[in-house]
Formats: C-alpha cells, sequence, structure tokens
C-alpha cells in the first residue's frame, strides 16, 4: 500500500527560516487534501517527498512510486505531448515498424497498445490533441490538463499534485475531480479549490506550529475549525472573567489589609499596648500586605497569560470581516455599456466579435468561459487597456481594475504611500485604520508592495481600491483568485461582500462566484 511518513522532520528555507520543526505526519490510500497559508510550506514539503529538498534532520520513509504534477508546465520550443508522455521513441518505433523498417529484435520490443492507451489518457482530461501537437501552443490551462494526463499514463502509487486546477476552466476542473475520483492510489492535493477539496477523504491543515489531520472533505474540516473556534471564544470568556474576578480579589484584598491596619492604627493611637508588641503587630501587616500584593499579582498575570493566548487562537481562527463606506452607486444607473464590441490582439482574426453588455446599478456579473474563449481580451476591451477594432464602451462612473498582476499599485512603494496615492482625500489615521482592517497593522504597511506574496498583493489592492472615502462604483476583476490560499481568498470575499458597488469578475472558482453575490453570467464560447 502506497503511503508517506515523516519522523522529527526538520527543514529551514534559504533564508534561514525555520518552515519544520519536528513534524510528525503520514499520508497513506486515499486522497488528502493539504491546506494552510501562502508561505507556511506546502509546496516545500512535497519537493521534501520528492527528494528535492534535504531535510535538516527527522526521516521520510516512501512505500511505492511517485508522480508529480508542478504549479506549471514551461515548455521547451519544440517539445510536444509525446515528449511529455516520454513516449517518442516508443512511437517512433511503432512508426518505424508500420513502415517495414524496424529489424526483429526492435519488432520485439514494441508496445502496440502504447497508441491506444496514450489517447486514452489524454481522452480522460478532455484533451483533443494528438502526440505531435507543441505544447507552447497549448493554453495554460490545457498544458496543465496535459501534465495531469501525462500523469495517468505513468500510473505511479503516489501522485502529489501542486495548485492542479489553477488556471483551469469548468471543463478542465471537472476533468480534474473526474481523475481523482477514479484515482485507486493515494494522492496528496495542494489546492486552495474548495470544490476540489470537498472530494478529498482527508485535510492536512499546515500551520506554523505543525500539522493537523482532519479526517473528512473540507466542509467537514472548516465545521471542525467553527467548532474550535466556539471553544476557543468560551476560553477567552472565562479567562477574562478570571482576570476581572482576580482585580476584583486583589481589591478586596487590600481593602480588608487597609481596614485591619487602620484599626492597629487606632490602638496604637491610645498608648496603651506596649512598643514590641506595636512593632510585631505592624511587621505582620506589612508582610501580609506583601503577600497579598504577590499573590494578586501572579493570580492576575496567570489570568492575563491565558487570555492573551485564547486572543491569539482567536485571531487565527476568526473570519475576516470589514466594513467600507458606501460607494454612492444608484440603483438605476448604467456603470457600463458596450455595444457591438470587437476586438482582439490579432485584427485580422479579432477574438471578440460584436459583444453587447449593459451593468446597471449594483450588478455583480460573471465573465465566463473555456480557455481561449477571450474572456481576459475582453476585460481590456472595456476597460480601455485594449482599442477595439469596432463598437463602443461607456463607463458610466468610476472605475478600479485588478488584474492578475495588480498593476496599479507601485512595486517600489510602501503600502501606506500607495493607499495615500490613491486615496489622496484620505488622513494617515484613515489610511491606518484602513490597512489595519485588511490585515495591514502597524509595521505591515510600511512593507514594499514588491515584496509581497500574491495573496499579500491583492489584499493590499483591495484595501487601496474599496477603502477610500467613496469607493468607485465598479470595480473589475480577472481571475482574483489564482495562487491565493483559502484565508487570502476568504478576505478577499470579505471585501468584496462588504463593497456595495458593481462588480465584474472573470473567474472559474464557482464557490468564489458565489460568495461574492454574483447573480449574473455573460458567457463565451
Amino acid at each position: 500500500m502506497p503511503s508517506v511518513t515523516l519522523s522529527q522532520l526538520t527543514y529551514s528555507g534559504p533564508d534561514g527560516r525555520p518552515l519544520f520543526s519536528n513534524l510528525d505526519l503520514s499520508f497513506g490510500t486515499g486522497r488528502t487534501g493539504l491546506v494552510g497559508r501562502n508561505g507556511v510550506g506546502k509546496t516545500t514539503l512535497l519537493r521534501l517527498i520528492t527528494g528535492e529538498l534535504t531535510p535538516g534532520s527527522g526521516t521520510i520513509n516512501l512505500v511505492g512510486r511517485i508522480g508529480v504534477l508542478r504549479q506549471s508546465v514551461q515548455p521547451g520550443p519544440d517539445e510536444t505531448i509525446a515528449d511529455l508522455f516520454g513516449v517518442r521513441a516508443g512511437l517512433d518505433l511503432l512508426a518505424r515498424a508500420m513502415a517495414g523498417a524496424a529489424d526483429a529484435d526492435e519488432l520485439a520490443e514494441a508496445d502496440w497498445t502504447l497508441e491506444a492507451r496514450l489517447a486514452e489518457a489524454l481522452d480522460a482530461l478532455a484533451l483533443e490533441v494528438g502526440p505531435d501537437t507543441l505544447l507552447w501552443t497549448l493554453s495554460g490551462g490545457q498544458r496543465t490538463r496535459a501534465a495531469l494526463a501525462a500523469l495517468v499514463f505513468d500510473a505511479p502509487d503516489l501522485i502529489l499534485l501542486d495548485e492542479p486546477t489553477n488556471n483551469l476552466d469548468a471543463d478542465g476542473r471537472a476533468a480534474v475531480a473526474d481523475m481523482l475520483a477514479q484515482w485507486r492510489g493515494a494522492a496528496i492535493v495542494i489546492s486552495h479549490d474548495r470544490d476540489l477539496l470537498d472530494r478529498m477523504d482527508a485535510i492536512v491543515e499546515l500551520t506554523s506550529l505543525g500539522a493537523t489531520t482532519y479526517g473528512g472533505n473540507f466542509s467537514h474540516y472548516r465545521e471542525r475549525k467553527a467548532s474550535e473556534l466556539a471553544a476557543v471564544q468560551r476560553d477567552l470568556s472565562v479567562a477574562e472573567r478570571q482576570v476581572r474576578d482576580a482585580a476584583r480579589a486583589a481589591q478586596d484584598a487590600r481593602e480588608r489589609q487597609a481596614r485591619r491596619d487602620a484599626g492597629g492604627r487606632k490602638k496604637a493611637a491610645k498608648g496603651d499596648m506596649p512598643k514590641i508588641l506595636l512593632g510585631g503587630m505592624k511587621r505582620r501587616a506589612e508582610a501580609t500586605a506583601g503577600g497579598l500584593d504577590r499573590l494578586a499579582e501572579k493570580q492576575a498575570d496567570a489570568a492575563q497569560i491565558q487570555a492573551a493566548e485564547a486572543r491569539s487562537k482567536i485571531e487565527v481562527l476568526s473570519p475576516f470581516a470589514v466594513k467600507l463606506a458606501p460607494s454612492r452607486l444608484p440603483a438605476g444607473k448604467v456603470v457600463l455599456r458596450a455595444s457591438d464590441l470587437t476586438g482582439g490582439y490579432d485584427p485580422e482574426a479579432p477574438i471578440i466579435k460584436n459583444a453587447s453588455l449593459e451593468m446597471i446599478g449594483p450588478e455583480r456579473v460573471a465573465i465566463t468561459g473555456p480557455n481561449g474563449s477571450g474572456k481576459t481580451t475582453l476585460l481590456k476591451l472595456l476597460t480601455g487597456a485594449l482599442q477595439p477594432r469596432g463598437g463602443n464602451v461607456h463607463i458610466g462612473g468610476p472605475m478600479a481594475l485588478l488584474d492578475q498582476q495588480v498593476g496599479l499599485l507601485e512595486r517600489r512603494d510602501t503600502v501606506l504611500a500607495n493607499f495615500q496615492r490613491l486615496n489622496p482625500d484620505s488622513t494617515v489615521n484613515d489610511c491606518r485604520s484602513v490597512l489595519a482592517a485588511f490585515k495591514f497593522r502597524n509595521d505591515a504597511a510600511l512593507q514594499s508592495v514588491g515584496t509581497l506574496s500574491g495573496g499579500e498583493m491583492l489584499r493590499a489592492g483591495l484595501a487601496c481600491v474599496l477603502g477610500g472615502k467613496t469607493p468607485p462604483m465598479l470595480v473589475v476583476l480577472d481571475e482574483p483568485t489564482n495562487h491565493l490560499d483559502i484565508e487570502a481568498i476568504e478576505i478577499v470575499e470579505a471585501g468584496l461582500r462588504a463593497y456595495d458597488g458593481a462588480l465584474l469578475v472573470i473567474s472559474h472558482d464557482r464557490s468564489f462566484l458565489e460568495n461574492i453575490g454574483v447573480t449574473r453570467e455573460f458567457a463565451l464560447v
């Protein structure tokens, strides 16, 4: 039975930052989703399993043969489907055999099932390509599907998939899900695709504290996390009550001691007690007061530590929420109107032909369609990034575009400087408050944008676009969830749910579209 067992695994990144410390984790037969924040080490863990990286200490025990799907396939200029599958020599031999040019030894080695098995693997991932198709001619989604088909064809015991549905259209995502449903070996899947994760048999959550395995799919994992949050909230409530009780008990003790001290001073003032007795009473009173103070301080410190621990867990587990200023978009206002729009990168063969679209009021519209249908091209025509060959576009109010590169942010400037540039009417306190709401607190707001991860950059872009005193009436988003971890996606969703303007979005993530309230689709074919 295929399996991976990690024992006391320790590893630090190139910058010396420890990623794993004495990590114990095992994967067996079945499909396991690996989740966690960007930068926590998910891809690094896969590379340790495959042997590309060497742990600082600990052991990795593998049973079975491994196959790997990387996040991206970067083909050479002459690389074909046959090269990707590793069957070029076998196909050449079959061609020579069919032409009568193979000798007896070669004929004995020929795999006469090769072409049929190759076609079956390609068909399983819904790819209509041949073995001589050049990989660079395929879209990113098609190349991902081709790599998955090659993995199925190779038939390893254990497959490692790193973001397999990135850049895939609905059909491609369905093909990946079907392939995993039929997989009989072991599979470890890094993904932010919540629909795909709902097809897993187990979820492993990787955090800076280690790894936790949850039986069941992603929805079950989220239920468990919600229960953990409720328990931590109860712990925080108890801890905060203990803090109040400790403070009240200390104050009561001090007041009782003060009353006793006052009584002692009154007796001393009468002058009918020996001095030696008075001195003893004073020393005992001082010792009692000091002991009470130390006990109260110890109890208060313990309660404060317990409360701080509970608060830190609350911050980790709590869903993100943010409040935004109103965009002041009237319900009947036309925010976008495109009529007979035609255009593309090749003027002689425009991919968009006679497209018409109108958005009124705070509508939320998704542009959908298969890979290669021209969705991003249409967005560029609508936003003026690409000049149309025919037709016209009218934008009815302030608009902001958040593309996949978040190009509106200056990479050399800090997050705070970008916010101030894009929202010049906001005070420094306004900027700080909004950025803190989007989890850029204190020094985090002073980071250069160029040093941010993909998820952090999109979060910064959302803060700058939506956090001003008057957000734009229309926000346009192109595949905003690509390469984001689930926490980052949920932050984006929360920000967009709080926004009261119009949204025009390209995304293949059905859960994301539902969670931001998309009510209409403009489909390209």
